[in-house]
């Protein structure tokens, strides 16, 4: 194994906990920068970019409403989806303190919820800002939150979910992609659990969930050994004191933060220690950057695109925010040509990972991107500077070039914003070693 240097593996710790670093960041020292990242306090960035209120989506037209009519109602209710996204990408690059819209991020992949069914940005929202009060607290308080929460009981059929005649797919889900994994319940678990989540309902045009009393179960069922009058809160909290539990959610965040290599048994009961009785994720997270294969320069990960841009604009201090609507029309496209657009996962199972984001369509997207914030970046100083190829890769927070990356960079020296485009678009930065 090779240890990473001390400046190194704070890059590590902000591309892994945040979207990587801004100028002056890595002038500050290990324990120091995790201190600052897990430690919470004030975000003047953040709280300048406060979430906008879409408003309910347009009423569904009726059955005899006419095309235009019908065409209408999309795009407003898209226009307020591409509001959303915008918003949330600005927020990224924003905030000083990135580690909370980072786990944010990891928690909106964790339980992937899509605006494609749910049809409500302001839902949508809405589940965001639970995931972000959540980001690095209590993962009981967050499963709690999740399991009845208007886009996910939209996005999981829960509105279908009543007394007689259960609908299995939220406890289904919730069991197998959000706290166990597969292998570790039976379908008469899913279905008694599906009776325990019976009753909840959630409106397109409403900010809230609501337990209606005559279609929720109360019957005595039995999960996963257990038998009782369980509802949401106690099921949760039952699946959650599940054995399996504990080392599904450490390893669902060291693939996404450390390896996609599983941690050894050691490391995993290390782990599952600090994450304890109390879930604690902000706890989890600082034993999982005091392991040793988080400072192994092996253990890389692909960045996903949304983690890619945000931290692309982060390191040249462009906001989206203030570029003209063409321009971040072109951004969101380009992030969609990659591949991932924030509120839109594939499926409940979320985003890929790994060389799923290395395809020729993704690198052709990626580099259009690349091209559309060196535009609007300073790159002043990369310009006077007197070796441009370090200069750039101070600027991205690249620990060395490759010789191969090096003499590309080094061909297109003389013009500050191609050097940035390749360099953006190169294997040290695509990869976050």
């Amino acid at each position: 194994m090779v240890v990473l240097s001390e400046r190194a593996a704070v890059r590590r710790l902000h591309d892994r906990l945040g979207f990587g670093p801004r100028a002056g960041d890595l002038d500050r020292g290990f324990a120091e920068t995790r201190d600052r990242l897990l430690g919470g306090g004030p975000d003047p960035g953040a709280a300048a970019t406060p979430m906008p209120d879409p408003g309910p989506p347009p009423d569904k037209p009726g059955k005899n409403a006419d095309q235009a009519t019908k065409q209408q109602a999309r795009k407003a209710v898209q226009a307020q989806a591409t509001q959303a996204v915008g918003w949330w990408l600005d927020r990224m690059v924003a905030a000083d303190l990135a580690s909370v819209e980072r786990l944010t991020w990891f928690w909106h992949g964790h339980f992937a919820t899509g605006e494609q069914k749910v049809r409500s940005p302001r839902l949508m929202l809405a589940q965001n800002q639970t995931q972000r009060e959540h980001a690095l607290g209590s993962f009981t308080d967050l499963a709690r939150a999740m399991v009845v929460d208007p886009a996910m009981l939209l996005w999981l059929d829960g509105n279908s979910n009543k007394a007689g005649k259960p609908n299995e797919n939220l406890s289904r889900e919730f069991m197998e992609l959000f706290t166990l994994g597969i292998g570790h319940y039976t379908e008469d678990d899913v279905r008694e659990a599906a009776r325990a989540l019976t009753g909840w309902t959630a409106k397109r045009d409403a900010t809230g969930a609501q337990l209606v009393a005559k279609r929720h179960d109360n019957g005595v069922k039995r999960i996963l050994g257990s038998s009782g009058d369980f509802d949401a809160e106690s099921f949760v909290d039952l699946v959650l004191g599940r054995p399996e539990s504990a080392p599904f959610v450490v390893g669902r965040l060291w693939s996404r933060l450390v390896s996609t290599t599983p941690p050894p048994p050691d490391t995993l009961n290390r782990l599952v220690a600090a994450y304890g009785s109390r879930r604690d994720i902000s706890a989890l997270l600082r034993a999982i950057t005091g392991e040793a294969a988080f400072h192994d320069s092996g253990t890389s990960l692909v960045k996903q695109p949304v983690e890619w841009l945000a931290g692309l604009l982060r390191a040249l201090g462009v906001r989206p925010g203030t570029l003209d609507g063409k321009t971040r029309d072109q951004l969101l496209a380009a992030l969609r040509g990659m591949g991932q657009v924030p509120f839109q996962p594939p499926s409940v199972g979320g985003w890929a990972a790994g060389g799923a984001w290395l395809t020729t369509s993704a690198g052709v997207a990626r580099l259009h991107a690349a091209q559309l914030v060196a535009a609007h970046a300073d790159l002043g100083a990369v310009s006077k500077a007197q070796d441009k190829v370090a200069a750039i890769g101070e600027l991205l927070g690249v620990d060395a070039w490759s010789d191969r990356t090096r003499t590309a960079l080094a061909g297109v020296a003389g013009d500050a914003r191609q050097l940035s485009t390749v360099a953006a678009c190169a294997p040290e930065y695509v990869v976050s070693g």
